[in-house]
């Protein structure tokens, strides 16, 4: 059966019987594309009882009837689970973990930006903004050079939104 380049969605032929078949299992695979939101990336069988419309992306290892569909998106429809295989550059949301995942090299990764911070490698580096910082004052007047580049940091960090004024 002919399929569309990107998503792999199945195109009508010509004097085709049943064309409804066709075209609402297109609409299914249009329905998991456009949305983008998966509850996790975590699991590699499917859950027990998912919610009409629910999408997960398949994890490694994957078992039951999500065999052989791993990195995919897996979406529970009212005709039973729906695959939809991810390209190059694709974004999903995660609910579970507030996240993004894009689709690269083969493999979903790890968006940096999350709710709660910046991270990279899986690491926090940024966090939610903190209160304000005093400029240092008093002490000795060797400790001037030391006070202005204190100053200068907490500007700088000020500046770029990192700490209130």
């Amino acid at each position: 059966m002919a399929q569309t380049d990107r998503f792999g969605l199945p195109l009508l032929s010509a004097r085709q019987a049943q064309k409804e078949l066709t075209h609402n299992e297109a609409l299914s695979l249009i329905d998991i594309a456009i949305g983008r939101v998966v509850e996790s990336a975590s699991l590699s069988a499917p859950p027990a009882a998912p919610d009409l419309g629910a999408c997960w992306l398949v994890g490694s290892g994957a078992t039951g009837e999500w065999a052989g569909c791993e990195r995919m998106i897996a979406a529970w429809t009212a005709a039973g689970w729906r695959f939809l295989a991810p390209f190059e550059g694709l974004h999903c949301w995660k609910r579970d973990t507030q996240s993004g995942v894009r689709f690269q090299a083969g493999d979903w990764r790890e968006e940096g930006l999350r709710t709660d911070g910046f991270y990279v490698d899986g690491e926090k580096v940024i966090g939610s903004r903190r209160p304000a910082i005093a400029n240092p004052s008093g002490g000795a007047p060797v400790d001037s050079q030391a006070r202005e580049a204190i100053i200068s940091v907490l500007d700088t960090l000020r500046a770029h939104g990192l700490i209130a004024s």
